[in-house]
């Protein structure tokens, strides 16, 4: 914590060393000084150290680099919206003034100067700016808390989504943090890429949403674990469009920033930079930026996760592939990017908790979700569930996927429409150990299953799988049953209930 008696630092860059000696004497005694001699270091100064400052004091005719360069860096590199600006200088042509003014300079004090009037300017304008940043400080504190559960919900209901093709749910939340954190490495880098801490916010949000298309693609396809046919590419290939399709068709939020943004990623986040990607063979930057990040961190992930059809790469494997062009074109800045983050991505991504919801709290959220039907949450947060909800009963409604949740209490079991249509059963049965249900009916092995998932009591054996035999429209079929005990985060563990997927074996088929 910063004390409270800690002096306010200053830069002062004049080639004059008496100018600078006349200002340090004025101001030395109530401020930390540091000086330099031309505009080129103070731009390596601020470079370094802008987060120190809190004011520079800027000549305008300097060697090498004069104030308005200067001036031009630090809007460049957004500089100027933490670090007020004073030009002192004895030009006074109103040209070079309103120049200054708007290249951002707070104030501008001509020569030859008055001393009182130079130390009561320098302190009204860091007392300013002071109070700006205490006040951008609250705004950002109140806009977090409502925003928070926007975030959540977008998280717990992707989660649901990636559930469908096998995946833990971790994917989205590595894409969140690999779009955050190159984003804000583009945008350091200022100029046509940078984006606001809000924009990036509401990007990396958006990112969630990439492959929400996916749920157009039949299971067989989606979880296939050998090499896709010409035919079956092509139908994988239509997630793109078909996710911008869903976004699209909103009219309600069309023009809310973060629906933009998921458009934008779901369609082109598989375009290369080169030309070579789908399904609009978009080339260069005239792909969205966001689509190129969300296009890259989604890259990586897929590299250093395990999936049906791979076994995961280390990071450094993963780095070396993008790198080295074995993955497709990137943008090279976006390259560039990533090499310097790579320690950065390495260390989110090795704890998921830094993610802001871990796995089991993702889990524990969703079911108490589906229990309950109804979450308490207003504004955009309430606008974001409509929509994760009607995109999740969309799901169940027009695939093929056999999915079931069960909950211990109350005692409840949900399945997709599908599941209930081939199982002949209600998608909805409260206590449904007491009636001809899934449960009832899965055979022996199956319900050894559910009671090994029943008798544990640790908290820590999560993920279980199986073959069984079940009843499929009125004929015994072999399954595969991937299943997830969910637990309570408290210490006394407890079992909160069951999510699923039963998946048809030795190419019989639930139709």
């Amino acid at each position: 914590m910063e004390s409270p008696n800690k002096k306010h630092r200053i830069l002062i860059a004049d080639d004059s060393e008496m100018n600078r000696a006349i200002l340090e004497a004025i101001l030395g005694e109530r401020f930390d000084i540091v000086g330099v001699e031309n505009g080129r270091q103070a731009v390596a100064e601020l470079q370094a150290h802008s987060i120190e400052y809190s004011l520079v004091l800027l000549d305008i005719v300097m060697p090498e680099m004069d104030g308005f360069e200067v001036l031009s860096y630090m809007n460049s590199y957004r500089w100027i919206d933490d670090v007020p600006v004073i030009m002192i200088s004895s030009e006074n042509s109103p040209d070079f003034i309103e120049r200054a003014y708007d290249l951002g300079a707070s104030d501008y004090i001509q020569r030859p100067f008055d001393a009182a009037v130079v130390l009561k300017r320098v302190q009204n304008t860091i007392t300013l700016y002071a109070k700006q940043r205490k006040l951008m400080g609250i705004v950002a504190d109140q806009v977090y808390k409502r925003e928070k559960s926007s975030a959540m919900m977008v998280a717990i209901l992707s989660h649901i989504v990636e559930f469908r093709n096998g995946e833990s749910g971790l994917h989205t939340l590595h894409i969140n943090k690999l779009t955050e954190l190159l984003l804000s490495r583009l945008s350091a880098k200022g100029g046509r890429y940078y984006m606001s801490k809000d924009d990036i916010t509401i990007v990396s949000l958006a990112s969630s949403l990439h492959d929400i298309g996916k749920i157009s693609v039949p299971d067989g396809i989606l979880n296939k674990p050998g090499k896709l046919t010409d035919e079956e590419y092509a139908i994988m290939k239509g997630h793109s469009m078909a996710g911008a399709e869903m976004l699209g068709n909103l009219p309600l939020w069309e023009n809310e920033p973060l629906v933009k943004a998921a458009y934008e990623i779901a369609r082109w986040h598989h375009e290369r930079y080169d030309g070579r990607g789908y399904p609009d063979g978009l080339k260069g930057d005239d792909i969205p930026i966001t689509a190129q990040v969300v296009s890259i961190a989604d890259v990586y992930d897929a590299l250093t996760s395990q999936r049906c059809y791979k076994a995961a790469f280390s990071h450094e494997k993963a780095m070396e592939m993008i790198l080295g062009g074995e993955c497709g074109a990137f943008n090279p800045t976006l390259l560039e990017c990533l090499s310097e983050a790579g320690e950065d991505i390495k260390a989110a991504l090795a704890d998921t908790s830094q993610s802001g919801y871990d796995d089991r709290e993702l889990s524990r959220i969703t079911d108490e979700l589906l229990r309950k039907n109804e979450v308490s949450v207003t504004g955009r947060a309430e606008k974001l569930l409509e929509f994760e909800q009607a995109k999740t009963a969309f799901t169940g409604q027009y695939t093929d996927e056999l999915l079931f949740s069960y909950s211990d209490d109350p005692a409840c079991l949900r399945l997709s429409h599908r599941l209930a249509e081939v199982l002949g059963v209600p998608p909805f049965t409260v206590d449904p150990k007491k009636k001809e249900t899934l449960f009832l009916s899965a055979g022996d092995s199956g319900k050894a299953l559910i009671k090994k998932l029943a008798d544990s009591t640790d908290g820590e054996t999560t993920d279980f799988e199986t073959d069984i035999d079940m009843t499929l429209n009125g004929s015994a079929r072999p399954v595969h049953a991937i299943c997830r005990s969910v637990w309570s985060d408290e210490l006394d563990a407890k079992r909160l209930g069951i999510v699923g997927k039963l998946i048809p074996l030795k190419g019989e088929s639930s139709k």
